[in-house]
């Protein structure tokens, strides 16, 4: 009995305060309505390139370490779009449509802040790994899917992915970095967590409801697939018993907001994007606590 109650209190210590800040976002964008396009702009292209740079960077950072852990996270990625598209036909929705938010999910508004508080500061570097592995197969395979003709090589100018480059390369050479700079650069990474959640309870105000019963479908369908996938990816990578939390976790994660966004811009059937998205995000609030049950 204790063993549970304590189990309980992890859980509840994880989830409120990512709930709490999201629902901040809600509360204040319902009476103010504020325009976040600057803020997330902002956090794109300078928080969180400064929060995987420092992550990366860090003199503890071992990249041979993560490498099955991201092996597996470019399984559940890719193996949840083959998985899942199936069910394109019974649930009458295209493909183009479906496949691309069951696939790429909310690894960072919700993903990292997530691992960590689950598992402690020490987890950043193995959520960063698991963020980079989704959004850089986000920008490279989702787009392609949408858009045969997309350029690959636009990657290269993404701050996040010059961020990535940069860190493995001070990891990689162990070169040092004055403290003054190191503490600037991580004091910038630490805005971005927060900022994630609050932009995602803003996002969430925009809810549309006019397509629930495929919001509904996508809510379960996205976690178990991923987790299903996560599984079947432990038969064969072996991973250790808190990478292997970490996987699952991943695999439980909701769609991304991003997914909505790239709808909107190749013209995706937008309005049924944002009902996978958003009524994914709001299902988690059931699925996150079942398998951080789990997995703890």
């Amino acid at each position: 009995m204790e063993a549970l109650s304590l189990l309980l209190e992890r859980i509840f210590l994880t989830v409120f305060p990512l709930v709490a800040i999201v629902s901040t976002g809600f509360f204040y964008a319902r009476r103010h309505n504020p325009d976040m396009t600057v803020a997330n702009q902002v956090n794109i292209d300078v928080f969180v390139p400064a929060l995987i740079f420092a992550a990366l960077s860090a003199e503890s950072f071992d990249l041979v370490k993560y490498q099955s852990l991201a092996i597996g996270a470019a399984i559940v990625v890719l193996g949840s779009g083959v998985l899942l598209l199936p069910f394109c036909k019974l649930l009458k929705v295209h493909p183009k449509t479906f496949i691309p938010p069951m696939m790429f999910s909310n690894s960072g508004n919700l993903g990292i802040p997530l691992i960590v508080l689950a598992f402690g500061e020490h987890a950043l570097q193995a959520a960063v790994i698991l963020f980079l592995v989704e959004n850089v197969l986000h920008f490279t395979v989702g787009i392609y899917i949408l858009d045969h003709k997309t350029r690959l090589l636009n990657l290269l100018r993404m701050p996040m992915i010059l961020a990535t480059i940069l860190g493995l390369i001070w990891s990689g050479f162990d070169l040092p970095i004055y403290k003054a700079i190191h503490t600037f650069i991580e004091m910038l990474g630490q805005i971005a967590i927060p900022l994630m959640l609050f932009a995602l309870g803003v996002r969430m105000t925009s809810v549309d409801f006019s397509n629930w019963k495929i919001g509904v479908s996508s809510a379960v369908l996205c976690p178990i697939s991923g987790v299903v996938i996560a599984l079947i990816c432990q038969q064969f990578l072996q991973l250790d018993a808190t990478q292997f939390a970490y996987l699952v976790v991943f695999g439980a994660l909701p769609p991304a907001v991003l997914n909505y966004m790239i709808a909107e811009r190749y013209n995706q059937e937008p309005h049924q994007v944002a009902s996978i998205v958003l009524l994914g995000n709001i299902g988690s609030l059931l699925f996150i606590p079942l398998v951080l049950g789990f997995v703890l």
